[in-house]
């Protein structure tokens, strides 16, 4: 992996920030490409948060990406642009907790700092027999002073990195490797034939079903209406076309049509079933119902501002969009969809 085999505390924090709820394999590519745009923390603390956003598109979280900024930013203004290496400083910055302070800590610096993610919750609970809830926050101080009590002395950096890798490839949350394990022999969920019992994990609430209509705005010169959604909050920062929020018994077409007249003043004259795309959240089940739509030969176009633009399809690839809007947006690539999009 590219981030093994560094100490250079900007690159193990970024790549600890995006391996955060997503998998190794999804990570890399993004890795790569994040690190040959924003090479060093002044050049990421500088850049325009649409491009930061459109590196991280595709990945989800993306409060982590905007936090990623802020606390580059906080690093060139307080610590005039080198990572924190006291803990409690790295633990301040904006986006950082236990985890991932502890993280950059061990590994950048060896200091003797425990980093338990889902992955070490899992070692230690199979060894160790543990059968706290790792679902609730109060299992995790548990966690973390064994953790803690484990690490050899001048090499926190190396074992953090190995109880990750462990838990990442060999004690896998199904069909763990028990056999090729160098732990099994002392592992107490192996010895009472527990491995699949542990950790205990509660189930969450399942996620509420959504449904929203998308409206795919051309205007007579074939451009797109895009909006920037608010800073703060699900898929903060990122463009979209028009999204509203359908009411459970509404009708689609009807209420997105109400909808636009309601935010941009804006009448349209047709709207035609684009596609319809699902997307799962951690909290919400989501059901995007596109539109292709055309304003009304009369109407007043809504002008530009910071966070309303008209775009041509080919400018569209230039803003970050939810992993959705990426896949409503490929619809625009069939003929007919697209001749839709251009009428005038």
């Amino acid at each position: 992996m590219p981030w093994r085999g560094t100490r250079d505390p900007y690159r193990i924090w970024v790549s600890e920030v995006m391996l955060q709820q997503t998998q190794v394999a999804t990570v890399i590519p993004y890795y790569e490409r994040f690190m040959r745009r924003f090479p060093s923390i002044e050049t990421l603390a500088s850049a325009p948060l649409d491009e930061v956003l459109k590196h991280w598109e595709g990945l989800g979280y993306y409060s982590r990406a905007r936090n990623l900024q802020k606390a580059a930013q906080a690093v060139v203004a307080e610590h005039d642009g080198r990572f924190p290496e006291a803990y409690d400083a790295i633990r301040a910055l904006p986006g950082i907790g236990d985890y991932t302070a502890g993280a950059v800590a061990s590994i950048a610096y060896n200091q003797p700092k425990p980093a338990v993610d889902g992955n070490v919750f899992r070692v230690l609970a199979r060894l160790f027999l543990v059968e706290d809830d790792v679902a609730q926050p109060k299992s995790r101080k548990r966690f973390e002073d064994l953790a803690q009590r484990l690490i050899p002395e001048g090499e926190a950096w190396r074992f953090n990195q190995a109880l990750m890798e462990l838990g990442a490839t060999v004690c896998t949350p199904t069909q763990a490797q028990c056999a090729s394990c160098p732990l099994s022999s002392r592992c107490g969920a192996h010895r009472e034939g527990r491995v699949a019992e542990l950790p205990v994990k509660s189930k969450k609430a399942p996620p509420r079903p959504v449904t929203f209509a998308v409206g795919l705005i051309a205007d007579p010169l074939g451009r797109f209406l895009v909006v920037r959604r608010p800073a703060e909050g699900l898929l903060g920062g990122l463009w979209e076309f028009p999204t509203f929020e359908l009411a459970s018994e509404a009708e689609a077409a009807s209420a997105l049509a109400e909808a636009c007249a309601e935010r941009f003043g804006l009448e349209l004259e047709t709207l035609e079933p684009l596609v319809t795309v699902f997307h799962q959240f951690t909290h919400l089940s989501a059901e995007y119902r596109a539109f292709a739509a055309t304003p009304a030969a009369d109407a007043l176009l809504p002008g530009e501002t910071d966070d309303r633009r008209w775009v041509h399809p080919e400018g569209l690839e230039a803003f970050a969009f939810p992993q959705a809007h990426l896949k409503i947006r490929q619809a625009l690539s069939a003929p007919r969809q697209l001749d839709l999009g251009l009428r005038s």
